[in-house]
């Protein structure tokens, strides 16, 4: 084994001895060496949004493949920017579980509060998802909003549509510049 903690297959071993391979296995590591409760929840939310975002853009290009089998080319860029466009929404939802396993993995801290910070930007990011898709709402499709959040709703359907992809952009950079930081 490795100073890092990798064993020689190329697995990563923890530091009670289980190794977790690949993306899948490191929800639950994270989520047993973490001592942050709100990371624990992030962990659980964070996967359940990742498998539904995921399970959601393959349906979105088994219906564009539907929709284009049998025209041209040019189409199948279209299909590919789906697919990248999946990866760009799914790899933030991922990346505060795979740093704080990383770093519990190669035991260069057990900072609670790095668990936490990361828990808060994973849930911006999820947050910001929903609030990039309000203002990409065709306006016959808006609905009247009342109560507490009619105003901040009602500004975001004013917003261009472009704005919307501000929030996640923002956001995910907000969750590299935060595990950057609290090294």
């Amino acid at each position: 084994m490795s100073e890092t903690g990798d064993t020689a297959d190329g697995t990563a071993e923890g530091e009670d001895g289980r190794s977790y391979r690949g993306v899948l296995g490191t929800f639950p590591y994270a989520f047993r060496q973490s001592r942050s409760r709100l990371f624990r929840a992030y962990a659980v939310v964070g996967g359940l949004a990742a498998v539904l975002v995921t399970i959601a853009f393959i349906l979105a290009v088994v219906v564009i493949i539907g929709a284009t089998a049998d025209t041209t080319a040019t189409l199948a860029l279209s299909r590919s920017f789906v697919v990248f466009l999946g990866i760009l929404v799914v790899v933030p939802i991922l990346a505060p579980v795979l740093f704080v396993a990383r770093r519990h993995r190669r035991k260069t801290g057990d900072d609670v509060r790095y668990d936490r910070r990361l828990a808060v930007t994973g849930f911006v990011f999820l947050t910001s998802l929903y609030v990039g898709l309000i203002p990409t709402v065709p306006a016959e499709h808006q609905s009247d909003v009342d109560g507490v959040f009619g105003p901040v709703v009602t500004f975001l359907y004013d917003l261009p549509a472009t704005v919307g992809l501000a929030f996640p952009i923002l956001a995910a950079v907000l969750i590299y510049v935060v595990h950057r930081q609290s090294r």
